[in-house]
């Protein structure tokens, strides 16, 4: 899947099993791509190597909450049912032009 944001395209894989749920971005270095979480209402970023953008996006697509720079060792509770929202984890300062608001599409 991709998602092309600020004039760039960006590789998203979707964290569908336990497994890739479980392990996330834990541990990687240099993030180039982005996790999408679906039916998912909060993360963790322990483990983490790096910084990231966190968004927040209801049943549409549409970004509800927005954390850039989200450093190590912190969690992330959206309020939002699980069943009605996914997140998406971006490298960092990817989501800078994203708002409130902005409707996100991918492609597969």
């Amino acid at each position: 899947m991709k998602l092309k944001l600020n004039n760039k395209t960006i590789d998203i894989v979707v964290a569908k099993d336990f497994s890739t749920r479980l392990m996330g971005l834990m541990g990687k270095k240099d993030i180039h791509y982005g996790m999408l979480f679906p039916n998912c209402n909060g993360i963790h970023t322990y483990f983490m190597k790096e910084e990231i953008d966190v968004i927040a996006l209801n049943e549409e697509n549409q970004v509800i909450y927005i954390y850039r720079n989200v450093p190590k060792n912190k969690i992330i509770k959206i309020s939002e049912s699980p069943k009605k929202t996914s997140i998406l984890e971006l490298p960092k300062n990817a989501s800078e032009k994203l708002y409130i608001g902005s409707i996100l599409k991918f492609e597969d």
